[in-house]
């Protein structure tokens, strides 16, 4: 894997880059997820991504360059990890939600010992959990040959078998883009939950 680069992988609009990575490979120490599913997110054009106001400590690694992971915690309990997609200065980027584990099961049981093999990916936060991705692990070059952090192309998948509907989670603008993308058939993809706008709160 020397010298690899994202290429053609990565290439595009985020739309189109999204279903690519399906069936591609993350891995972390001993431990790989084949993905299943993944959401895009189109940076300062879309209401829905992180980088919809424009850069902030936060959001740097999304401001490219490609190949980067782009981690933040949620809810005050949890990762989630993108894979950074754009150019230099195009902050799209892609959500990875979901997936398999392909080896390194024990661990990855070890680590989510309470849920089913099904379950140990099947979802953003689950499958960081069992890779052991922390936010140490933002801004890693996921295509370095030594990154303790790396995507590879897996087995290709049959393109009848994307689908694709509305991002989890999503309300308001931007709520209907059908950006969420999977495998059919695929167990491990998580469930849908659409977004809940959230209620103003009175200026009294």
């Amino acid at each position: 894997m020397g010298g690899r680069r994202p290429g053609v992988m990565l290439t595009g609009p985020v739309e189109q880059v999204a279903p690519r990575l399906l069936g591609a490979i993350l891995r972390a120490g001993d431990v790989a997820v084949r993905l299943t599913e993944v959401e895009a997110y189109a940076g300062e054009s879309d209401p829905g991504s992180h980088a919809f106001r424009g850069r902030t400590p936060r959001t740097e690694v999304m401001f490219g360059p490609p190949g980067r992971a782009y981690v933040y915690f949620t809810y005050g309990m949890h990762w989630c990890m993108n894979v950074v997609t754009g150019a230099d200065g195009d902050a799209s980027a892609v959500l990875l939600r979901a997936g398999e584990v392909v080896e390194g099961l024990e661990i990855a049981r070890a680590r989510r010992p309470h849920l089913s093999d099904r379950d140990l990916a099947r979802g953003p936060a689950r499958l960081t959990k069992v890779l052991g991705v922390d936010g140490s692990y933002g801004g890693t070059d996921l295509f370095a040959p030594a990154s303790p952090l790396l995507l590879v192309p897996g087995v290709p998948v049959d393109p009848t078998a994307v689908r694709s509907g509305p991002r989890v989670g999503i309300a308001g603008a931007g709520a209907a883009t059908p950006w969420r993308f999977w495998l059919d058939g695929e167990p491990t993809v998580s469930a849908y939950k659409p977004g809940v706008p959230r209620a103003r709160r009175s200026a009294v």
